[in-house]
């Protein structure tokens, strides 16, 4: 099966996702300082730029209290996000003012962001589109759009934290192309990646995807499924039993569990190394 194969292709090429930042690639970190330097808004802020992958509240927003079985890494992350971060940006800037909703894709974006900016100017925003942009537009528009939105929250001083988008059942060498086209955007503009695809499939290689035959018939609806990928084949899994967990075992199991546990040791990251203790 073709997608195997190209889950091991995608572990060999990219090989690190938001947990090996660190140890990867810190070219971001002073052009994010100059970034930063220009933002004239409110420490804290971070925005939630995405379809409905960002905007349901199963992203996120969890966070806002703490997970069940925190590493002493992500114990560390979570403390530092939750004493920085402002109140409203756990639950309260979600919907599509707030640039997240349903079924867009980066044509929506293209199209808002300067509102969505002047309406918040956010110090960060986290930015995933790409789950409905396959099928619905080429790899080059999906990579220039995101670029020029990408360019546009770093004028406004918005220090960007790219997200890849996840791997989709059945369109995995689109799939592929518009991870690729992410990590060609944040390499060249300088700016911190979360590789959502790679670390799903480095951890599910072979069954990442909840629409395969073997997980048919399982009882819950499409989200409870016991992978990363839902029955649908496109949205994170959520099965109930790992909401909110970081364990290593939840981390293979729900797919709304690994982002935000990508997210959260990313975010403190940015907070660490660009962020804390500028003074506007």
């Amino acid at each position: 099966m073709r997608f195997i194969s190209l889950g091991f292709a995608v572990l060999a090429v990219v090989g690190w996702g938001a947990t090996q930042m660190k140890a990867a690639d810190t070219s971001w970190v002073e052009p994010m300082r100059q970034v930063h330097a220009r933002f004239t808004g409110t420490n804290g802020t971070l925005a939630q730029f995405g379809d409905s992958i960002t905007f349901t509240m199963a992203y996120w927003a969890p966070l806002e209290s703490t997970p069940k079985n925190l590493s002493v890494d992500a114990s560390r992350a979570h403390s530092l996000v939750k004493g920085y971060l402002r109140p409203q940006c756990w639950r309260g800037w979600k919907g599509p003012q707030f640039g997240n909703n349903g079924s867009m894709t980066i044509r929506w974006a293209h199209q808002n962001v300067d509102q969505w900016l002047k309406r918040m100017n956010p110090e960060a925003a986290v930015i995933m589109f790409g789950s409905n942009d396959v099928g619905q537009m080429g790899v080059d528009e999906y990579e220039r759009k995101t670029r020029e939105v990408v360019r546009r929250c770093l004028a406004n001083g918005t220090v960007v934290i790219l997200t890849a988008p996840p791997p989709r059942s059945n369109r995995m060498d689109e799939a592929w192309q518009f991870m690729e086209a992410a990590r060609t955007i944040a390499r060249e503009e300088k700016v911190p990646l979360i590789n959502y695809f790679a670390e799903i499939l480095k951890r599910r290689p072979e069954d990442w995807d909840g629409s395969m035959a073997q997980f048919k018939g399982r009882p819950g609806d499409e989200y409870q499924v016991p992978t990363l990928i839902a029955r649908d084949g496109v949205h994170p899994s959520n099965p109930s039993r790992y909401a909110n967990d970081f364990s290593e075992e939840a981390l293979r199991t729900n797919g709304f569990s690994l982002r935000n546990y990508l997210t959260l040791l990313a975010y403190a990251e940015v907070i660490e190394k660009v962020l804390q203790g500028a003074n506007h």
